[in-house]
């Protein structure tokens, strides 16, 4: 898996490569002390995983998680921060894990097992759409540069944001649009479907299991879609009670 740090001291980006790549399963890919540059490297690098300071050179580290999160919300950013304050600000942008300074070593490794566990547990179209809802038809209809398509809106499984885009997933195609998950949810009934995290729109009928995930998210798995959501501890207590 791989990882990418952002952190202004030059020695505690050393003392996480250490401790990080001692598991063959991860390698650093990039490292950097500046906002800039770590939307550069994570751009081109595209890691799983993203260890992340509080206070970077010129930035907030949160800012550069809002960031991140936006081009991809699956992304597991820790933050590796002095600063135990911030911890609610984490929680804001879905971070997978708060680490102080300064390290224990074990704590960090719990942290990277817990991401192998996640993902051993698992086994789009470019062109710009425009979405619009066909009143009475209970259709969407994703039009294209030279094309048209029309979703049946039951077929809906899992609406979400990839790469400033967003989109919309059946068991059997995805549509890709330039609508943004506001404009969709508003659209879609809501005893069905649920906003469940910012970046996820989900077909609560479809639900095959709910796990945890980060230290304040789970992860949605489908019965007919591969593709994964991520819902945030409100919603799932949410989901509780509507089914208990």
């Amino acid at each position: 898996m791989k990882v990418l740090l952002v952190e202004d001291e030059s020695g505690i980006r050393l003392l996480l490569r250490k401790i990080i790549e001692k598991n063959k399963e991860f390698q650093v890919v990039g490292e950097t002390d500046n906002l800039t540059q770590a939307v550069t490297l994570f751009h081109r690098t595209k890691p799983d995983v993203v260890f992340l300071d509080i206070e970077i050179s010129g930035a907030s580290g949160l800012d550069c998680a809002r960031i991140i999160a936006d081009i991809n919300p699956k992304t597991k950013i820790i933050f590796a921060t002095a600063h135990a304050e911030y911890m609610s600000n984490a929680f804001e942008v879905y971070a997978f894990d708060y680490l102080l300074k300064p390290f224990n070593v074990e704590r960090v490794d719990q942290t990277l097992q817990r991401i192998l566990d996640l993902a051993r547990q698992k086994e789009a179209e470019p062109l710009e759409r425009i979405v619009k809802y066909e009143k009475g038809l209970d259709k969407l209809l994703v039009k294209g540069r030279e094309s048209m398509s029309f979703v049946d809106i039951k077929d809906i499984i899992l609406v979400q944001r990839e790469e400033g885009s967003t989109v919309i997933y059946t068991a059997k195609d995805s549509f890709t649009t330039s609508a943004g998950l506001g404009e969709i949810e508003e659209k879609l009934d809501p005893e069905q479907f649920m906003r469940s995290h910012k970046s996820y729109i989900i077909n609560v009928s479809q639900i095959r299991k709910i796990e945890p995930y980060g230290r304040w998210t789970y992860i949605v798995t489908f019965k007919d879609l591969k593709q994964d959501a991520l819902i945030t501890q409100e919603k799932y207590e949410e989901i509780k009670r509507r089914f208990l």
